[in-house]
């Protein structure tokens, strides 16, 4: 769990010394470091060439988000704010959409996107702008590769509703898995809903380390809101 907030914490590789000093864990950086490498083994870090410490792989973000992830829910008053906010534009889904992309993309602090399959399929973005506060996208050639991503109508289409691979109405996804070239430093946080019949679905794009703890539960409480509003 310390290795993966640390990586969100900072976005920088995670060693052994660094953990031993910041979360005082009561054992010798010798051990902290052999554990590391035997979750390295089992496929839960990576070693990066350009430095000695380790990243989380996708395997170990899902485990963490999954199993060890404590959720840090909307205030009250928040969730009111964020309602005041869209309730207005309920008798018009186009402007709906955009308004809870953009709320959402503030709040998380991350490129939003919303999707709504019509006659045919229709997309929303907001928050470009978070894109270039994380390190991962320092380098132009990645952001203009994540932002070519929405040119491409069928690999949108495919993103938000032909990847799902459960029930769950949250699905979290990693370029590195997808094995897309555009989404490769990314991961895609998807929820989705019905409007009057109509698949829809909100997501959140950002680094892999993004906030999931504070993000989660708030695109699920945007989803949830925009459904509700949608079809009053």
């Amino acid at each position: 769990k310390v290795i993966v907030d640390e990586y969100i914490a900072t976005a920088a590789a995670v060693g052994s010394e660094a953990l031993d000093k910041k979360y005082n864990l009561g054992v010798s950086p010798a051990t902290i470091r052999n554990e590391m490498v035997s979750l390295t083994k089992s496929g839960y870090l990576k070693q990066l060439h350009t430095s000695a410490g380790r990243v989380p792989t996708p395997v170990a973000m899902k485990f963490y988000i999954d199993q060890l992830m404590e959720e840090k829910q909307m205030s009250l008053v928040d969730e009111v704010k964020a309602k005041e906010e869209v309730w207005d534009f309920r008798g018009d889904i186009d402007q709906l959409m955009e308004e809870a992309t953009h709320a959402l993309a503030t709040r998380t602090r991350s490129l939003a996107v919303a999707a709504l399959k019509d006659k045919k399929d229709r997309f929303w973005y907001a928050g470009h702008s978070y894109v270039f506060e994380n390190p991962e996208f320092a380098n132009v050639i990645d952001c203009q590769n994540l932002f070519s991503i929405f040119e491409e109508f069928d690999k949108l289409d495919q993103l938000f509703f032909g990847m799902t691979k459960s029930a769950s109405p949250l699905e979290i996804l990693f370029g590195e898995e997808l094995g897309w070239s555009e989404l490769a430093p990314a991961g895609v946080i998807t929820t989705h809903f019905n409007i009057r019949g109509k698949p829809g679905a909100l997501g959140v794009i950002g680094p892999t380390r993004v906030d999931y703890a504070s993000v989660i539960p708030t695109l699920r409480y945007f989803g949830n809101l925009v459904e509700e509003i949608a079809n009053a």
